[in-house]
């Protein structure tokens, strides 16, 4: 692909010899260039390992991996002058303020003085954080903190940037700060791979998500082809009284083994093809047989729901540190 900005091809890496396990199972990946691209999977899929390779901080055992049009292996210095990466934890100084932790990074990427003060006056105020003056990091919120971080990772202006779990740990203010922050950066044609755990961040920022389990990538599309895999529309139904739950499966247009229950809820989820007649119909029966229903709705499928069907849910070790 002319315009790609990573390219994996049957990247493998083993941890453990001989008797260990592929963290990378011929994994391929295209990520176009000025996109958000997404990497879900469960624990042990091998996405922080992905990462790793894609940043040069570990060599794959074999394959073909590129970031911006250089070799991760052959050619790892070009690689690096080329991308940024925020990882899990924060990487700000606490006692520091945001304008004194840009303008140190700024430096140790060798930017001169005024240069490193002129890239760090940019940065906080395209993140916001422009009024935020000399306070220490320490005192910043959540959000303001992952901003600040996301700004750090930008100072040498990369082509590629890195968010492995950016938003893990934040309240919904501090997360939605930073999926402003990260549109902002593709609108100024960055690309950006981001792995996450939270699969309404993949739904609310990637332009086409990847699927990853067992070291493969089992699924690649954007967010509605992706759901269209799990048969497209679904009805949920909402009963007044949890213990018609059982009737109420029977009366459904679609076999019980593909009817998920929660009694909790009191809720009857089911697949469905033709959206209008399903409901309509299942309207009918509930009222023939005598079920009060609170609430029915035609919705598509979550990207929670397409994870567990393409994943499994089985226990998975995590990849080793």
């Amino acid at each position: 692909m002319a315009d790609a900005a990573i390219t994996v091809e049957k990247a493998r890496k083993k941890y453990g010899g001989k008797a260990g396990r592929h963290a990378l199972d011929g994994l391929d990946l295209t990520v176009a260039r000025g996109t958000v691209h997404s990497v879900l999977g469960p624990n042990g899929a091998g996405k922080t390992t992905l990462v790793r390779i894609l940043s040069t901080l570990l060599r794959p055992d074999s394959g073909r991996v590129e970031v911006a049009g250089h070799d991760v292996v052959r050619q790892a210095y070009e690689v690096r002058l080329r991308i940024g990466l925020l990882g899990q934890h924060a990487a700000v100084d606490e006692e520091l303020g945001g304008r004194q932790n840009l303008e140190m990074f700024g430096r140790l990427h060798h930017l001169g003085a005024r240069h490193a003060r002129v890239r760090a006056d940019e940065l906080l105020e395209r993140f916001g954080l422009a009024d935020t003056g000399r306070k220490p990091v320490r005192q910043y919120s959540g959000g303001m903190r992952r901003r600040l971080d996301l700004a750090a990772s930008l100072i040498t202006d990369p082509e590629v940037l890195f968010l492995d779990e950016p938003t893990t740990g934040l309240d919904p203010r501090g997360r939605t700060e930073v999926w402003s922050a990260v549109r902002s950066l593709v609108g100024g044609g960055t690309t950006v791979l981001l792995t996450t755990q939270y699969l309404e961040e993949a739904d609310q920022l990637a332009d086409r998500i990847s699927v990853v389990d067992a070291g493969r990538v089992v699924a690649d599309g954007t967010a509605d082809q992706l759901k269209a895999l799990t048969g497209g529309s679904r009805i949920d139904v909402v009963l007044r009284d949890a213990g018609q739950l059982g009737a109420a499966v029977a009366l459904l247009p679609v076999p019980k083994d593909d009817v998920s229950v929660d009694p909790d809820r009191r809720l009857l989820s089911a697949p469905v093809t033709d959206r209008m007649a399903a409901l309509s119909g299942v309207v009918r029966a509930l009222e023939a047989a005598g079920i009060e229903a609170e609430d029915i709705a035609l919705r598509r499928p979550t990207l929670d729901e397409v994870f567990l069907h393409l994943t499994g849910d089985e226990h998975r070790e995590k990849e080793p540190a």
